[in-house]
């Protein structure tokens, strides 16, 4: 690979006498599209990752543990294992009573083998609708930069995706041109034309 020095790297704003209209329009086309790119991308990541970050702090406030009681007894055996992970849980009815008083059941992953009566911590929204349990903030940071990430990433796309196809619509009308303006060169010459 040759060593490519600032000449080259800024080769559609040299002067040049070969450099025609079209060379100029496809320069700023090219410096238009990165500038949106950038700009689209950043904007609309940054604006993704903080509507993220603003539900799920929005989420962390308002939903609320409450304790309910399972309704039969956990399918499974019961773990002897101190400190069971979490993937050593199965799926359980449970009940519960909301804020205004309403009792309201539900399913939630609990050790095999639990006892009827046995009690579970379980979270719920403001009208006492299951939920699941809240990111903590530092799970919310990083959900929200992925997130914005990806929305950065899409929305950036599409100001690129335009630009490459209207440099493929000018690089053709410019080999167009050039066809045409070497066909008049040829003539002048005396050389046949196609």
């Amino acid at each position: 690979m040759a060593f490519r020095g600032p000449e080259v790297w800024l080769w559609r704003w040299r002067r040049n006498p070969l450099k025609r209209r079209a060379d100029t329009v496809e320069a700023w086309v090219v410096l238009g599209a990165w500038a949106l790119t950038v700009l689209a991308g950043v904007l609309a990541g940054w604006a993704a990752a903080r509507s993220v970050e603003h539900g799920l702090a929005r989420e962390r406030v308002e939903w609320r543990p409450v304790a309910g009681r399972l309704t039969e007894q956990a399918p499974g055996k019961a773990s002897v294992r101190a400190g069971a992970a979490s993937g050593d849980r199965v799926w359980a009815k449970v009940e519960w009573t909301a804020p205004d008083s309403s009792v309201h059941a539900g399913q939630v992953r609990v050790a095999p083998g639990s006892a009827v009566g046995t009690e579970a911590t379980i979270w719920t929204d403001r009208q006492g609708r299951l939920v699941t349990k809240p990111t903590t903030a530092d799970q919310a940071r990083v959900r929200a930069a992925l997130v914005g990430a990806l929305a950065g990433l899409g929305a950036a796309t599409l100001p690129f995706a335009g630009a490459r196809v209207l440099r493929t619509r000018l690089e053709r009308r410019r080999v167009d041109q050039w066809d045409t303006d070497w066909a008049r060169f040829d003539a002048l010459r005396g050389r046949p034309m196609g």
